[in-house]
Order: structure tokens, then sequence, then C-alpha cells
């Protein structure tokens, strides 16, 4: 309580403890008495007077904001004209009750502790949303992270192993077929059909191997796993890809790397499902402590619904990748020649963000096993 005289103070407290209020109460009646207990003992509820001899409401309100901006704060005064409490209620004060009608503080000081209690409980919800949505977003990339790795592994295994068991099954198979007599011919043709076989099986186990896990995207970097990428699809589809590098010969964190290269890749399918284009650019360099990808189709345009609806999980995906490194997605309807633009644009410098440092679940503290592999191809 904020107030110089004894008799006005005593009959507020009186005002309270005969409606059951309670309290304990400090008074003071000096700037540095009332500026030393909001610093030391910050209080639930403040009561002032607006007139002090050497003190005014308006400083104590201000004081009050900058120290308690939670506590209710409450002018209880001799006078108080209404553009002076209009003013005083803009200003961050509570409410305000006059010495002559002390009848309207209990219930004034009532409604200031059911608000300020309900802003405080609003505050903790926001916080513990607030938490709950960095949760998820840390588990999303530690998710992305253990997917790339697993696919890594994967592709290694697919590769090495398989695609080894059967290059030797061929050179087995090759050499029994030098060896057979050239009679009778049927067995010589199983022989070469059953070679021809593993030759397109070993095909398929190094295409398998290259989706999941494109060697070139970790050994020669993001700019050469495009252009993979795009002659994959271009021979796929004969829909034209032409991609257009600036980069600096410089590596890029390996998280960069894979936003990026995932990023193309939905992009390309979405071209194939639903754009009907012939032609597609793609131009990747950096600005301004960037890296920036563009590609544009010429086919039908994405329409501003199929941009603001939040059916497409592809779309989503992609925006997720990309804000989850910081950086920016867009996707627009190119104006003049039709078609669709994709923007990605992520700060070069983001390595691997805080959640998954270490390989860490974000939900656990205790750091995951790895192996010599996931080491050398993690962030």
């Amino acid at each position: 309580m904020l107030e110089d005289d004894a008799a006005d103070a005593e009959l507020t407290r009186f005002s309270l403890t005969k409606a059951g209020v309670h309290f304990s109460l400090v008074r003071v009646d000096s700037e540095e008495d009332f500026l030393r207990e909001l610093q030391d003992n910050p209080p639930t509820l403040i009561l002032s007077d607006y007139s002090l001899p050497s003190f005014d409401g308006h400083s104590a309100l201000r004081l009050a904001r900058e120290h308690c901006p939670e506590t209710p704060f409450i002018f209880v005064t001799g006078t108080m004209g209404e553009e002076v409490a209009i003013e005083t209620l803009k200003s961050g004060a509570t409410d305000y009750v006059l010495k002559t009608r002390l009848s309207r503080l209990v219930p004034a000081v009532h409604r200031a502790m059911r608000e300020a209690q309900e802003r405080t409980h609003r505050r903790r919800a926001e916080e513990q949303l607030r938490e709950s949505h960095e949760q998820l977003r840390a588990l999303s990339v530690y998710l992305q992270s253990v997917r790339e790795e697993e696919r890594t592994r994967i592709a290694r295994e697919v590769h090495d192993e398989l695609g080894q068991a059967l290059t030797s099954c061929k050179l087995d198979l090759s050499w029994i077929a030098n060896r057979l007599p050239r009679e009778p011919s049927a067995l010589l043709k199983k022989v070469r059909q059953l070679s021809d076989y593993l030759d397109a099986t070993i095909g398929t186990v190094r295409r398998i191997s290259s989706e999941l896990r494109p060697g070139v995207l970790d050994h020669l970097g993001l700019a050469a796993a495009l252009e993979w990428q795009a002659n994959e699809f271009q021979n796929r589809t004969g829909i034209k890809c032409e991609v257009r590098s600036h980069l600096r010969d410089v590596p890029l964190p390996q998280e960069l790397n894979t936003a990026f290269f995932r990023i193309f890749q939905e992009t390309l399918t979405n071209i194939i499902r639903h754009a009907g284009a012939t032609q597609v650019v793609v131009d990747l360099k950096e600005g301004h402590g960037r890296i920036i990808l563009h590609v544009k189709d010429n086919g039908r345009g994405i329409s501003q619904p199929e941009v603001a609806g939040s059916g497409s999980l592809g779309l989503l995906g992609m925006r997720e990748r990309t804000e989850l490194l910081g950086g920016d997605f867009k996707i627009s309807r190119l104006p003049r020649a039709g078609g669709t633009q994709v923007t990605v644009s992520i700060p070069a410098d983001r390595s691997c963000r805080k959640f998954i440092k270490n390989n860490e679940n974000p939900f656990s503290r205790r750091p995951r096993s790895r192996s010599p592999w996931a080491e050398a191809n993690s962030c």
C-alpha cells in the first residue's frame, strides 16, 4: 500500500478485513520505500493513493509496470476526475476506488485478483503449448535425421552385400555356361536367360540403392546430386530438366544437402503427378549468406487454393523441412508464362540444430548408439 495518511490506510485495512479478505500488508509513503518493496518483496496486489506530497500516482504506476508488470494496481484516492481516471486505466491501472466509496474496494480487489490469476494460467498454458510445439519440431528433426541415417545404412547394405552377392551369382553362372556342352541348346538358352535376369536384378538393386540415398550426394555434393536426379527424372519421364548451379566449391553441411535434395525430389514428384509440364528449369545459387533453390516448370500452374490448402502432405513436408533449418519456402504460380515456381532459401551456415546435436533423441537425455557408418554420414 502506497499511502501517506495512516488513518486512510487503516480504513482501507478495516474494509478488507471486515469482508473476510486474508492478506498481509506493507505500507510505504515514499518513492524509495515503494521501489525497494517492489524489488525485494514483489507484491500480489498494489493499492496506491494518487496524490502524495513527494510522489504521484503516475510515477508509482510506471515503476510498478517496470518491476511487477503482472501485479494488479488499484488506485485508492480521495479525488480523481473522470479524465484522469481514464488516463490511468489506459496507462495500465487495473481499477480505481474513491475513499468516499470504499464499498467498491473489495469487489475491485476480488476482480483484480481473479483476472491476474486467469492471466497467469493463460500464460502458463501458452508456455506449455510453445514447449510442446518445440518438442514436436525437435521430434520432426530427430525423425528426419534417423530416417536419413537408416536410408544410408540400407542403401549401403543393398549395394554392397546384395549387389555383390548377385554379381557373384552372375560370375558363377558364366563359369557354368562356358563349360556346358553346346548341346542341348535348350539348356544353354535357359542359362543365358538366367544371366540376363541377373543383369536386370543387379540394375534394379543399384537403382533402389541410389533412390534410398544417392552416393553422389555424400561424395560429390548438392549440385552434382541435383544434376544426377534431374537426369534420372528426364530419362524416366521424357520431361526436359535443366540444372544451373552457381555455388562456390565449398562443402555444405550434410543436413543442408539432404534438405535441398529431398525437397527437389518431392518437387519433381509433384510435377509428374499434377503439372503436365514439358520442361523444368532448376537454379541453385548462393546469395547474402543463403543457399537458394528455384525450380520452375511450364505446366498448368498451381492454384491459390492448392497453395493455401493443408491437404498436400508433400507441400507440408517441404515447408517443414525448410523451416526447421531457419529457411523460407514459397510456391507460386508464374504470372505470365504459366507454370509453377518453388523457391527454397536456407542460411548457408546452418549446421545441425541443437535438437539433433549428437543425434540425440529430444525426449531423452540418453544418446543413441551409432555405427561408424552413421558417424561418417551424420550432421
